[in-house]
């Protein structure tokens, strides 16, 4: 009886794979998610518990502020930002956006009082971010500033320096701070200049 042998990866197959190996996600989704339905739930219970306790609570009542308890949590709740390599998605309840992170035309930062970092690729598509998914996870910073900078050695520049320059100077400096609060270095450096130098001379007041 022959024995079979088994087949290799296809071209196909294996780019797949490394591909999908090579997606990144925001780790800290999760825990804002949890967050979001945790403070949906307490505004819509402490709404229905206040009808309760004054004798208003009817099941339509109840209804609406369950209704108000969802709505709080559509707009509490962030998208979930994930990159491979040459794409960047932003993926929320009802939406997706995918811009191609190889064929970049615009980065810059959103107007407003919240700022956003808004990329636009070739083919017109457009994305959204909080900086601060990149800031907390370097990963995903890193796949995003790798397709950048491989678009910029291929002769294809992408415009927005200050919005990229300011978003490197940001991820550098928290990547430089957890690094002093992993080693310690930060609450040696925070003690010795709060603690004030002792005296070492020995003189008694006169």
């Amino acid at each position: 009886m022959r024995r079979r042998m088994p087949r290799p990866a296809g071209r196909h197959g294996g780019a797949a794979t490394d591909r999908t190996r090579a997606a990144v996600a925001d780790a800290h989704q999760a825990g804002e998610r949890r967050t979001a339905v945790a403070l949906a739930a307490l505004a819509g219970a402490a709404l229905a518990g206040a009808d309760a306790a004054a004798g208003m609570l009817t099941w339509q009542r109840a209804a609406l502020w369950a209704l108000l308890g969802g709505v709080v949590f559509v707009v509490l709740v962030p998208p979930l930002v994930s990159a491979a390599p040459g794409r960047l998605t932003s993926r929320g309840l009802f939406t997706e956006r995918t811009v191609r992170t190889d064929a970049l035309v615009s980065v810059r930062w959103s107007d407003g009082v919240a700022r956003r970092l808004v990329l636009r690729d070739a083919g017109g598509r457009r994305v959204e971010i909080d900086p601060g998914v990149l800031v907390r996870n370097p990963a995903l910073w890193h796949r995003l500033d790798t397709d950048l900078r491989l678009s910029a050695g291929h002769g294809r520049p992408v415009p927005g320096t200050d919005a990229l320059r300011q978003l490197r100077e940001h991820v550098d400096g928290a990547a430089a701070r957890a690094v002093f609060d992993v080693s310690g270095l930060g609450q040696d450096r925070s003690a010795t200049a709060v603690s004030p130098p002792s005296s070492t001379d020995g003189a008694s007041p006169g």
